[in-house]
């Protein structure tokens, strides 16, 4: 019903920037909350931003706050995750998501609530 294609992933140095794009097929993109998630190499999936259908309500894992800007352009069927002063510990695969239903007015950091992943794209910040 939806498919994600991450792309804008790449090499940056330590303290630097990149934005990352995830742009959604299917109709029920515009009534779907979505989600960033990362994953270093033998790491559990771990919960980056995600930003509710409807407004501007967004919610960050605590150690990109302040860093990391969530965003969506519905027009665009895209999400964004723009990314400032990064650290190399941060080096992951990042993944874009849709949460399962439709609607919700809640936002969530647990995977299990998103059905759709797209195929990720990698970062690797250099130190």
């Amino acid at each position: 019903q939806v498919q994600l294609v991450e792309s804008g992933g790449g090499l940056v140095q330590a303290g630097g920037s990149l934005r990352l794009s995830c742009e959604a097929s299917g109709r029920t993109f515009s009534s779907r909350s979505m989600g960033w998630f990362r994953q270093a190499p033998g790491k559990e999936r771990e919960f980056v931003a995600a930003l509710r259908w409807s407004g501007g309500t967004t919610s960050y894992a605590e150690s990109v706050k302040g860093r990391f800007t969530i965003s969506r352009d519905n027009a665009k069927n895209t999400v964004y995750l723009q990314m400032n002063s990064l650290k190399h510990e941060e080096t992951a695969v990042y993944y874009c998501a849709a949460m399962r239903g439709i609607g919700k007015l809640y936002l969530s950091s647990d995977p299990d609530e998103y059905d759709y992943w797209g195929q990720g794209t990698q970062v690797t910040v250099s130190s």
